[in-house]
């Protein structure tokens, strides 16, 4: 951005603090909307048809997984309009189509249409990192890290909320009035972000505006560390993940198959989110001060830290302390990357970085529990913790290749 700019921007604070509290409602609800289904999605299906136990794990993992891959696919597509016709029409896009598709999924007669349109859902997607590209861009840069910090607690809080507040629906009401009442709740944050939400357009050459993303791609000067970025991304992600599919199975396990098990498991499952929410944006601030590959590598150290020990742990307490350091770990990280992605991201093309950084985050989200899976039955529940460790190591190495340059830098 320009200096002209930035002293615009320094010049109304009350303008791009408005932006980051209405976006924060925004991937709230989204991340509510997106893992609100968690709890029901099973018996949803289950009372769209007679299917055995088989068919209802197989359609159950295609409905869900579905959202994750079409997101991952079409992302960078809606990134490239982003840049070109401006980071809030694609925000009133995804905030609309979502709200249509949702209140939709609750008029569904069979399971191919739910599959549909959870496939519609991922395609509608993008919310999330045009929210984050467009508090980059207008956001002052010594007020990034804070900003984008509260993003993600956003988004944190929103996937912590969401099965509880999906469940809570789906019991007082019904599956079908759950997608209903989310659908509503979206379509007030289309009309939010409508009225709230305030965009001064980067200014740039037609030459620029029209170029493509390979031309853009070209002369970025640091290549290399915003595709370690990305891989960065997808492998906290994957990490993150891979423990969904055996959580409940491995606290009945530490709890010997006890009476409260699934309550258990929801507290165990919601410490990560937890941590985040208190942490993210004290980090943020941290970060802007300290520099954010700092405080990358730090997140690493944490998240060994907090890992390996789960392997061996022997009471739910022991448990909930080191998926709590999780969400330390991702508090440090998560705000991180994306200050340095929009640090190290040419403005014209902004939206399209962080598309692909939500790509690669997609990818995460579909490989961790395949990952956890295949993992848990050929080694055991507590070998998910080993090779997670494994995955963060190699993840660090990658990171510090990638940033090798920056060590002599301020970010």
């Amino acid at each position: 951005m320009s200096e002209d700019y930035n002293t615009t921007l320094d010049e109304s604070e009350p303008i791009w603090q408005q932006n980051v509290f209405v976006l924060w409602f925004g991937v709230f609800m989204t991340g509510v909307a997106l893992s609100e289904v968690m709890p029901f999605l099973s018996l949803y299906i289950d009372t769209l048809g007679t299917f055995s136990k088989n068919q209802l794990s197989f359609y159950s993992g295609a409905v869900f997984a579905i959202s994750f891959l079409v997101t991952a696919i079409v992302s960078p597509f809606w990134g490239k309009l982003a840049d070109r016709k401006g980071r809030k029409l694609m925000l009133l896009r995804a905030a609309l189509g979502m709200s249509i598709v949702l209140f939709l999924m609750g008029n569904v007669t069979n399971v191919w249409q739910l599959l549909f349109l959870r496939a519609l859902q991922g395609g509608m997607g993008g919310f999330i990192s045009n929210a984050n590209a467009l508090v980059a861009t207008q956001t002052p840069k010594k007020h990034a890290g804070k900003a984008l910090s509260i993003l993600v607690t956003g988004m944190t809080a929103g996937n912590l909320i969401g099965p509880l507040f999906g469940g809570t629906l789906a019991t007082f009401f019904s599956y079908r009035t759950s997608f209903h009442i989310t659908g509503i709740i979206l379509f007030l944050v289309f009309l939010l972000t409508l009225f709230l939400v305030k965009e001064t357009p980067h200014i740039s050459t037609p030459r620029i505006a029209n170029a493509s993303t390979k031309y853009l791609w070209a002369h970025i000067p640091n290549k290399q560390l915003i595709i370690g970025l990305f891989v960065t991304t997808m492998l906290v992600q994957t990490v993150n993940t891979a423990i969904n599919p055996i959580i409940s199975l491995f606290v009945r396990e530490l709890m010997h198959n006890a009476s409260n098990t699934t309550f258990i498991a929801g507290m165990v499952a919601a410490m990560p989110g937890i941590a985040t929410v208190i942490a993210a944006p004290p980090f943020g601030r941290i970060g802007d001060h300290l520099g954010t590959d700092r405080m990358i590598k730090i997140g690493f150290m944490i998240a060994v830290i907090a890992f390996l020990p789960t392997a061996f742990v022997t009471s739910i307490s022991m448990l909930m302390f080191f998926r709590f350091l999780v969400g330390i770990s991702d508090a440090t990280m998560l705000p991180a990357i994306q200050t340095l992605l929009a640090k190290n991201s040419p403005t014209e093309m902004t939206s399209r970085i962080f598309s692909y950084n939500q790509s690669f985050q997609s990818l995460g989200s579909v490989m961790g529990p395949m990952f956890g899976a295949l993992i848990a039955s050929l080694f055991d529940y507590r070998g998910i913790f080993i090779f997670c460790t494994i995955i963060i190591i190699i993840n660090a190495i990658s990171f510090n290749v990638s940033t090798r340059h920056l060590e002599h830098q301020s970010t």
